[in-house]
């Protein structure tokens, strides 16, 4: 059997949970489904890589429509779908296909794009020149869009539109080594805009010109701009060049930034293995001043105990964390847990910390008095903590109430 023939009789399970209107206004299943669907691709592809590619088609046809009507509000189902634009394109630029198959799949490609009425495969345009996977064919398809890009920057106020091809353009110019036509066709633009100015800074690239497209870059912050994704590119631009301390000090710290305080410190470790671990986390405290604490579970990472001690009094960090964190090392180093326990004991007596109850005030001083036993330090300990919750500032004095009798409070 053909790989064609294959791909025609093959049945994908998702086919019947992406029908038009299949979900409802809640976000979850549909991202459920669409993470199984990704999958399942995924599985085939690695066995068929042909079929996976005609699956990765078919899904991105499919999509837009299936979720039109779902609350797109927290940007849940958004983040989603460009995850599965990002991993299916992947599968979809690598399957061996033939010519004729590929401009097929190209052209039901563009027609998804068309139309995607809400728009949810946008980011697809964005890989355009990827899909094209030759030099060659992102120039025929460049040249299919840029007349119309022309168009709709048109210096005519009155005759400009929106095209959702823009991106799609801009990529396939790129693919196609076509570096001066970007730059030429970004200075007719009517406004300025990252999403597409990111090309321009990549055409410099691709000149060999890197202290312009540094500065192509930094000239795209604006009301719009993503101070982040430009920061990432200026970071790369450096880097390439070889100028790893410039790199560090003017863009790592904000093009590294992910959605904990650990894992940023170890993205940046990761990106600059010359940099001393600690000398990385002390930058990350002085550039971030008020926010010490939030920085405790990095300095536990690399062993700097005495640093974890000290930020962990210096600002709020979390109860729960340093109650962990107390708990853990108690076997180790039993003082040093003692003073963890403390620290969680005084942020939840200052109200602070996410859904707290009863049974984390009771950790927090069960691990404290469990390592002060080990420490040796169980009546000095007892006191500290009589003392600070003597001052409670929690709401109702939630501590207090919830410890007071242990404490030999009268409530």
């Amino acid at each position: 059997m053909t790989a064609i023939s294959s791909a025609a009789s093959h049945k994908w399970i998702f086919t019947s949970r992406f029908r038009r209107h299949t979900f409802g206004w809640r976000s979850q299943p549909a991202i459920k489904r669409i993470r199984e669907a990704v999958s399942e691709i995924k599985k085939v592809s690695r066995k068929e890589p042909f079929l996976g590619g005609e699956g990765a088609v078919l899904f991105l046809e499919m999509v837009s429509a299936a979720i039109e009507q779902v609350d797109g509000s927290s940007g849940s189902i958004g983040v989603a779908v460009d995850n599965a634009i990002y991993e299916l394109v992947q599968i979809i630029a690598n399957a061996p296909a033939d010519d004729k198959r590929r401009e097929k799949w190209l052209e039901r490609l563009w027609q998804a794009v068309e139309n995607d009425r809400m728009p949810y495969i946008e980011a697809l345009t964005d890989y355009w020149g990827e899909l094209c996977v030759t030099p060659e064919r992102a120039s025929c398809w460049a040249d299919e869009f840029i007349d119309m890009v022309r168009m709709a920057w048109s210096a005519d106020a009155k005759s400009r539109y929106y095209f959702k091809g823009t991106s799609a353009c801009l990529s396939a110019l790129l693919k196609a080594g076509r570096y001066a036509e970007i730059l030429d066709l970004l200075n007719q633009a009517p406004y300025r805009s990252w999403s597409y100015r990111q090309w321009g800074v990549k055409a410099l690239m691709g000149l060999g010109k890197m202290d312009e497209a540094l500065q192509y870059a930094e000239d795209s912050r604006g009301l719009n701009d993503n101070p982040i994704s430009i920061a990432q590119v200026c970071e790369e631009i450096l880097l390439a060049s070889g100028r790893f301390e410039e790199a560090y000090n003017r863009y790592a710290f904000v093009a590294n930034r992910k959605t904990t305080y650990l894992a940023t410190f170890r993205a940046i470790a990761k990106k600059y293995p010359s940099k001393q671990p600690a000398a990385i986390l002390n930058d990350l405290i002085a550039g971030n001043p008020g926010e010490e604490g939030k920085w405790f579970a990095a300095a536990m990472s690399i062993g700097q105990y005495a640093k974890a001690v000290e930020l962990a009094f210096c600002s709020p960090c979390d109860p729960k964390t340093l109650t962990r964190a107390a708990r853990d090392v108690a076997g180790n180093n039993p003082q040093m847990a003692v003073e963890f326990g403390i620290a969680a004991l005084m942020w939840l007596t200052r109200d602070y910390g996410y859904d707290i109850t009863s049974l984390d005030v009771w950790a927090a001083f069960n691990h404290t008095m469990g390592a002060a036993t080990l420490a040796g330090s169980e009546s000095e300990t007892f006191r500290r903590i009589q003392s600070m919750v003597e001052d409670d500032r929690s709401v109702g004095s939630f501590v207090r109430q919830t410890l007071g009798k242990k404490l030999g409070y009268d409530e």
